[in-house]
C-alpha cells in the first residue's frame, strides 16, 4: 500500500491545477475544502468538475463542468485530482477508470485538522479529511479514504483503502476497518474491533464485536441484517 508521511503531503509553494471528479453534493463540499486550503496558502488552481453523469447545469458552484473520466484521461498536462464520491465501491470504480499518467491524487486535509509529525500518521494517496476531524497517533489510512465532517480516529487504528466515514463517525483505538468499509453518520466502532472488507454500518450503529466482510449491520449493538455476495 502506498503511504504518504506528513512531509510528503505538505502543499507545494506553487499553485498547480486541480480538478474534482464528482459534481454532486460531496464534490461541492470538497471544493469548499480546497478553497479553505487556498485561504491559508495558495495551493491549487481549481479548474472545475468532471463526472460521468452529466450535471443539470454546465457550471457547478460557479465552476465549469469539464467532461467525463474519458475526457480527463485525455489531458495533455499534469493535473491533481480529488475524487469526491461517497460510496467506497463508486470511488474505487472511478479511480480505476482514471488511468492517465498525467493524473496525480494528493491527500487533501482541512487546515484545522492537526497532523503533526509526532503523531506518526500515514495517509495513502487521494485521502480526503474534512473539517472537525480528530486523529490521535500511530494511525494508518489507506488510499482514497474519506473522513467526512467531525470524524474521530483513535490510536493504532488502521483504515483500509477506500473506506468512507460519514459525519461524526468514531473509530476507537486499535480498531481495524477492511478495504471499502462504509460507516454511516454517527457510527461508533469500539476499541480493537475489526470490521471486514466492504461491510456497511448503518447510521448510529455501534460495533462492539468483530464483523465479517460483505455484510450490512445496524443497531446498538450492531447486528448483521444483510449479506452482500457481489464482492
Amino acid at each position: 500500500m502506498t503511504q504518504l508521511f506528513f512531509s510528503d503531503y505538505e502543499q507545494p509553494d506553487a499553485a498547480p491545477p486541480l480538478v474534482i471528479v464528482g459534481a454532486g453534493g460531496l464534490g461541492r463540499e470538497v471544493l469548499v475544502l480546497v478553497q479553505q486550503l487556498n485561504e491559508i496558502q495558495p495551493a491549487w488552481t481549481i479548474r472545475g468538475f468532471y463526472d460521468d453523469q452529466l450535471p443539470a447545469s454546465t457550471t457547478v458552484a460557479g465552476l465549469p463542468y469539464l467532461g467525463t473520466s474519458a475526457d480527463l484521461n485525455a489531458t495533455t498536462e499534469p493535473l491533481a485530482v480529488a475524487v469526491a464520491v461517497g460510496s467506497p465501491a463508486g470511488r474505487a470504480a472511478v479511480v480505476g477508470r482514471l488511468t492517465s499518467p498525467q493524473l496525480s491524487f494528493p491527500a487533501l486535509v482541512h487546515p484545522r485538522v492537526v497532523l503533526a509529525p509526532q503523531q506518526r500518521i500515514t495517509l495513502g494517496k487521494g485521502c480526503i479529511i474534512q473539517q472537525g476531524c480528530v486523529l490521535t497517533c500511530d494511525i494508518t489510512l489507506g488510499r482514497f479514504v474519506l473522513l467526512n465532517l467531525g470524524c474521530t480516529v483513535g490510536h493504532d487504528a488502521v483504515l483500509g483503502d477506500f473506506c468512507s466515514l460519514m459525519p461524526h463517525a468514531n473509530v476507537s483505538g486499535a480498531a481495524q476497518l477492511g478495504a471499502g468499509t462504509y460507516l454511516g453518520t454517527n457510527v461508533t466502532v469500539i476499541q480493537g474491533v475489526r470490521v471486514g472488507e466492504h461491510t456497511i454500518l448503518g447510521a448510529g450503529a455501534v460495533a462492539v464485536r468483530d464483523l465479517p466482510g460483505n455484510v450490512t449491520a445496524v443497531g446498538v449493538p450492531a447486528r448483521v441484517i444483510k449479506q452482500d455476495s457481489r464482492h
